[in-house]
């Protein structure tokens, strides 16, 4: 995202909802990798939930992470 990510109004938006709740961060790293989250069942359950960064400060809905850990079958050994 480079420096695009500074023009859009959802960065903006994320950072002040950061800031607002007491969230500081180090400051530390290159900051210009987006991250996500992969909830990835046993055996051939394969990937229940992908949630990937589109902008700075995007959060996935821990209720949908939950709901995707719930579907973990275990692996019969």
């Amino acid at each position: 995202m480079m420096l695009s990510g500074f023009f859009r109004l959802g960065v903006w938006q994320n950072f002040f909802r950061a800031w607002r709740g007491g969230y500081t961060g180090n400051l530390e790293g290159e900051g210009f990798t987006l991250g996500g989250v992969y909830v990835i069942g046993a055996g051939t359950q394969g990937v229940l939930l992908e949630h990937r960064e589109k902008e700075f400060g995007d959060k996935v809905s821990l209720p949908s992470v939950l709901e995707a850990a719930e579907k973990i079958k275990p692996q019969a050994s």
